[in-house]
């Protein structure tokens, strides 16, 4: 074999092997948001009875029922795009935790059985939504490296492979908790 040959065989060899590396990173990303998607599909089921076991005694927070409902039902609109499906996530993240704050002031809400085992319930959903997230946004990090670092950022720009959004949290979920509204 001649050495210009042997050269030629090798950047093939090298270029095959950043293809598939790029395939197999996207591929896994796709993989785990669709893990993602299902916890939240979990999420989204629960607040119909959330919203129904809750809104009775709670007339003052209708707006917080209307603004859920609303949410889920958009985000069970189909070809939503993973972009789409994040923000949204944010959104009813952000509405249910005001709905579990506006629960605690409600004696009667925190002693109703079916309440309680919702409260559980979504507890479970948020920590799978969570350990789901955590998972999906590194292997989007892993995903976005390989798409801007040498070599392969040249392979990623000749499939057109672009940065996917990682999810995030949300302005409201920084705050720092008022301690004392907790106990009052």
């Amino acid at each position: 074999m001649s050495i210009p040959l042997i050269i030629l065989i090798l950047i093939a060899l090298i270029l095959i092997l950043m293809y598939n590396s790029l395939v197999a990173k996207k591929n896994q990303v796709e993989n785990i948001f669709a893990s993602v998607d299902t916890s939240l599909k979990k999420r989204y089921d629960l607040i119909p009875n959330l919203v129904a076991s809750v809104s009775k005694y709670m007339e003052h927070e209708k707006s917080l029922f209307e603004e859920v409902t609303k949410l889920r039902a958009e985000a069970n609109r189909p070809n939503l795009s993973d972009e789409q499906k994040i923000a949204l996530d944010a959104k009813v993240s952000s509405a249910l935790g005001s709905i579990m704050v506006a629960v605690e002031n409600y004696p009667e809400l925190k002693a109703n059985e079916n309440v309680m085992h919702l409260q559980h319930t979504l507890h479970e959903v948020e920590e799978q939504i969570s350990a789901a997230r955590r998972a999906y946004n590194q292997a989007v990090t892993d995903y976005n490296n390989a798409i801007e670092m040498l070599p392969t950022n040249f392979m990623a720009s000749l499939i057109n492979y672009k940065r996917k959004q990682v999810f995030t949290i949300v302005g409201s979920q920084r705050k720092n908790i008022d301690i004392k509204e907790l106990f009052r």
